[in-house]
């Protein structure tokens, strides 16, 4: 099925989905981030030979893979062959806690409370995923003028996770944060039957009542206002990204400084 072509901030890479850059936002001290800071999406081991070239025409040479090594088995989704790309592995946790297979088990819960329920997960995944998500910190400190790619599965939960405390970090207020998260809704729509005839397949022969499914499809939200009381855990949980990303990383204050210093500049 060809991609859709969507406005900016999605860009057409062929074989990918939910693909977008992130950049371009102002922050709360009337400032922006540059126009480009990364580039996010879903699994790419079905990028095309022309998607492999519109990668490398964005200047994409390395991308990070949040995803669990059996995760990756399952799906039988390695890495592609990308020559000039090097796909690094950055795992949020060692097994298939985050994927769609085993949030099954969190069906009856999506269904009774959406938001809360993924309030829930997102601080589960924020308490494992300090290694990963420091890898990718680490590459935007040392090369900030090469832009990477991050994704997991659907390019929605973890990634979406990265990219707001990201976006904190650099002092982007909280409603454009739910919103770029939101844009997920419209990357995703036009492939939701596939994804979830594949969340069927991994589930075939479990017994589901028809409100576990309508938990399954509250799964496959990004709701803006999802993203709003998630920012508002994080600084009840951990002070603020900061918090987060000094407690669960080497990364320091310092470090921050010279994010902002790299992504952020005058209006």
């Amino acid at each position: 099925m060809p991609a859709p072509e969507l406005p900016p901030p999605f860009v057409s890479i062929e074989g990918l989905i939910n693909t977008r850059s992130v950049g371009g936002l102002r922050t709360t001290s009337s400032n922006s981030i540059k126009p480009i800071v990364l580039f996010r999406a879903a699994d790419p081991a079905r990028i095309t030979p022309k998607g492999k070239d519109q990668l490398l025409a964005l200047g994409v040479h390395r991308v990070f893979d949040f995803r669990a090594d059996d995760e990756i088995k399952s799906y039988k989704s390695a890495a592609p062959d990308v020559p000039g790309v090097e796909f690094v592995r950055a795992p949020v946790s060692e097994n298939r806690a985050f994927d769609p297979v085993s949030l099954a088990a969190r069906m009856k819960e999506f269904a009774g409370n959406e938001e809360e329920t993924f309030v829930k997960l997102y601080h589960e995944i924020l308490e494992s995923a300090g290694p990963a998500f420091e890898k990718v910190f680490r590459h935007m400190l040392d090369k900030p003028d090469q832009p990477c790619l991050i994704h997991c599965t659907a390019g929605k939960d973890r990634t979406g996770l990265f990219t707001a405390i990201l976006l904190m970090l650099l002092g982007v207020g909280d409603d454009a944060i739910a919103q770029e998260y939101g844009l997920t809704t419209e990357g995703l729509k036009p492939f939701l039957p596939m994804l979830i005839e594949r969340f069927k397949q991994q589930l075939t022969g479990a017994d589901f009542t028809n409100s576990d499914w309508d938990g399954a499809m509250k799964m496959a939200n990004s709701k803006p206002e999802t993203m709003l009381a998630t920012l508002k855990m994080i600084r009840e949980t951990y002070g603020s990204a900061e918090g987060w990303l000094t407690s669960h990383t080497s990364l320091t204050e310092q470090d921050v400084l010279v994010l902002r210093q790299n992504y952020v500049v005058a209006a």
